[in-house]
């Protein structure tokens, strides 16, 4: 800053000779006693050094009108400089919120992959149950090849057969039915996915708790609202990001996001942030 400010200013370096000539000037007047020719010469010359003293003020009075003149930029410099210390320290802040943000993706990601565990479980079981709805038509051939031997040797006994035969479809048929319908009650795995949203205002005097509120206003079948915190993007201005489960089959983002900014007078933007798979 100094080197600078220095570099602007103009310096009188050679003030020196302007003091030695206002001497000489001053010692050539006290000696009256000299001829009149040297008495000319220090007329003359006396003349000449007045002239350089006037040019040597007035270029002294331009200096100090250029100092004058650049005080105002060390202001600018001043007010540069707190924007910079502020950006800094808003730098600082988003580099703390993305830590944050990376650690929860971390912790959703453990999360997922111990659901994936637990899913793979579960068709081994199904396959395990699967035989049962085998073994009733597995009896279906034996016993028509023991009729067939029995048509063979017996001729008739016909009917009590035909009456066997209509019996066993019978038992395979409810059979067939119990074990459909024990399947189809049985619930199967719901598709859910975590969603971190970033909610931003029109500017600084928008009133985030009831930009909040009007958030989690937004109710639907499969959808679980989540924590928030209050974020901030600069100059004042503050996001809300919150976090929420939705079942992927109910709810899908582009509906929450219109949903959401339907409260337009708080309102400015939706952004989805961070997007996982329970």
């Amino acid at each position: 800053m100094a080197a600078s400010s220095l570099s602007t200013e103009k310096v009188w370096l050679d003030k020196y000779k302007y003091d030695d000539a206002e001497r000489q000037y001053y010692e050539q007047l006290s000696k009256r006693a000299a001829p009149e020719a040297s008495s000319q010469q220090t007329d003359d010359g006396a003349s000449t050094i007045l002239r350089d003293i006037a040019r040597a003020r007035e270029n002294i009075q331009k200096s100090l009108a250029g100092s004058a003149a650049a005080a105002p930029a060390g202001g600018d410099n001043g007010e540069l400089l707190s924007r910079v210390a502020n950006l800094e320290q808003e730098n600082q802040n988003l580099h703390k919120v993305v830590k944050d943000l990376q650690l929860a993706i971390s912790k959703l990601e453990s999360r997922l992959t111990t659901l994936e565990k637990s899913a793979s479980s579960a068709p081994a079981a199904c396959k395990a149950a699967a035989p049962v709805q085998n073994v009733a038509p597995q009896t279906a051939p034996q016993k028509d090849e023991e009729e067939e031997e029995d048509d063979d040797i017996d001729l008739f006994g016909s009917d009590d057969d035909e009456e066997e035969d209509a019996e066993a479809a019978r038992i395979r048929e409810e059979r067939l039915r119990q074990y459909a319908e024990k399947k189809s009650k049985k619930p199967g795995l719901i598709a859910k996915s975590s969603i971190l949203l970033d909610v931003k205002p029109w500017d600084d005097e928008t009133d985030m708790a009831k930009l909040e509120e009007c958030v989690r206003s937004v109710q639907m079948d499969g959808l679980v609202w989540g924590s928030s915190k209050l974020v901030p993007v600069g100059y004042g201005i503050k996001k809300l990001q919150i976090q929420c489960v939705v079942e992927d089959d109910k709810v899908g983002t582009d509906v929450l996001e219109e949903e959401i900014t339907k409260f337009e007078d708080y309102v400015q933007s939706v952004d989805i942030a961070a997007f996982n798979k329970i």
